[in-house]
């Protein structure tokens, strides 16, 4: 079975829409890491629209399993990531007024710029992955950049509404799988994944790590909320 990668982006979301200080991402992580995530996603966004540059940075120093750093290519953002060197980066698609990621990195497309950053993050140590749909051009241009892994986007999964949409689209990735193992990538795979359609992707052969952050953290709003509310009516008698 794969391991699980837990992104925390939307821990700092619900920050965010208050501008205070809670709740923490960096408490979220060590919770996250306690109930036994194997790896903390974080997107350092443009915009900082949730994660900020303290986070990140905080998340470095007290993360004790794999920090994975999800970015852009922009500049200001490969050199923060170069400066706190989580374990990886993950190069993802962005655009400002998109809500969530809304698919792959075309790497066909910005060949020359994605392998530029790749082999800069990799000289400070850093494995580096391409956020791609799966495709096999995008995938064979991955591995051209020297990358070592492939996160393959399985939203078009996860949104599809009909069984048979599900299947066209769950037999996609298994043959993106087989096609980035034969190339020697390491294949992880997110986005989008809930919690009644996510095992059958769990159980593609070749898929080292699901990344998940979403639906973790609205599950967590109502497995949490019980005792939270008990908690507090507890201090308030």
């Amino acid at each position: 079975m794969p391991k699980l990668g837990v992104n925390i982006d939307h821990i700092a979301t619900l920050r965010e829409a208050r501008g205070g200080i809670e709740p923490d991402p960096v408490e979220a992580a060590a919770v996250c890491e306690k109930a036994g995530a194997d790896s903390i996603v974080c997107h350092l966004r443009e915009d900082r629209r949730h994660i900020n540059d303290k986070d990140v940075k905080t998340l470095r120093k007290t993360v004790k399993i794999r920090l994975n750093l999800e970015m852009s290519l922009a500049k200001d953002i490969v050199a923060i990531a170069a400066r706190v060197k989580p374990d990886q980066a993950t190069f993802v698609p962005e655009k400002r007024q998109e809500l969530t990621t809304e698919g792959g990195l075309d790497v066909v497309r910005h060949f020359a710029k994605v392998k530029r950053a790749t082999t800069l993050l990799q000289d400070k140590g850093i494995d580096v992955s391409l956020f791609i749909d799966p495709i096999k051009k995008q995938i064979k241009k991955s591995q051209e950049t020297g990358a070592v892994m492939v996160e393959l986007h399985t939203g078009r999964y996860a949104d599809a509404k009909t069984k048979k949409q599900k299947a066209v689209e769950l037999k996609k990735l298994k043959n993106a799988v087989a096609y980035a193992q034969d190339l020697g990538l390491i294949v992880h795979a997110g986005h989008g994944l809930k919690y009644h359609d996510t095992q059958a992707i769990a159980c593609i052969n070749g898929i080292y790590e699901l990344n998940i952050g979403h639906s973790i953290i609205s599950r967590a709003a109502f497995d949490g909320l019980y005792k939270a509310v008990k908690d507090m009516k507890r201090l308030a008698k």
